[in-house]
């Protein structure tokens, strides 16, 4: 039961140093990297190596404190630009490890995420596109990739639920379809389940939990969009991805 307590506490600080830390990085070290970098690619640059560095020490001090294990296994697929890394969503952390592990990381974020006081500073410094877009949000996505970023998106458009069922949306699709650009497909697991869709941050698990990142070999999008509009290549890409990444995770269960 004490130890229990003791995980309960931790879990707590470890959101708190999540919050002070965006909060830091928001007043004082990114407006002092406006006032040193003038260059705005560059300085997006710099924002987005510094928000890696420091996601890489959190989930390390979670793991010293004892909130978490993790696993990652073929991390040198990860070392090249320009790729589209699709991943499913099983907990609240998943995007701080894959943004932790993949250098020169964009993302698709939440327009709340952009007006809250805690993440707006570090989300609006690395210049993250924002999913208010609306009918530019593929084409932004798509000249990210085509700037060399290595674009993260998850495919669910939110965590997983419960039950574990995955749903797919067709945006992700869509980017691939229209970019032409391959998948790199990231399978995360967590094991026991915990932080995912509707769940409170204090019902820890009975045990630290363990987070494994394996990153799969890509998938080719020529298959899909040989000879099909974009409309329908989109379509079966997107029924392809929801048995792909359902499969695996069953398999890996």
């Amino acid at each position: 039961m004490l130890n229990r307590y003791w995980r309960i506490f931790v879990t707590g600080l470890s959101f708190v140093v999540f919050g002070v830390g965006g909060i830091v990085l928001g007043l004082l070290v990114f407006p002092v990297m406006n006032l040193l970098i003038r260059d705005r690619q560059r300085r997006v640059n710099a924002a987005r190596t510094v928000i890696r560095c420091a996601f890489r020490v959190y989930i390390d001090m979670m793991r010293v404190i004892g909130v978490l294990r993790y696993e990652v296994r073929g991390l040198e697929k990860l070392e090249r630009g320009g790729m589209l890394i699709l991943a499913n969503h099983p907990t609240l952390l998943d995007t701080v490890f894959l943004m932790a592990f993949v250098k020169n990381a964009d993302c698709i974020v939440k327009g709340a995420l952009w007006n809250n006081p805690f993440t707006r500073g570090p989300v609006r410094g690395a210049g993250y596109i924002n999913n208010e877009g609306g009918a530019e949000l593929v084409d932004d996505c798509i000249a990210s990739l085509e700037r060399g970023n290595n674009l993260i998106i998850f495919p669910e458009g939110t965590r997983t639920p419960k039950n574990g069922v995955i749903s797919m949306k067709r945006g992700a699709a869509n980017i691939a379809v229209r970019g032409g650009r391959d998948i790199t497909p990231i399978l995360l697991q967590c094991d026991p389940p915990t932080l995912h869709k509707g769940e409170k941050w204090w019902r820890v698990p009975s045990r630290r939990f363990l987070i494994q990142i394996d990153v799969q070999d890509d998938l080719a999008v020529a298959r899909f969009t040989e000879g099909a509009s974009d409309v329908m290549a989109a379509r079966q890409l997107t029924d392809f991805l929801q048995n792909y990444f359902a499969g695996k995770c069953q398999s890996n269960a």
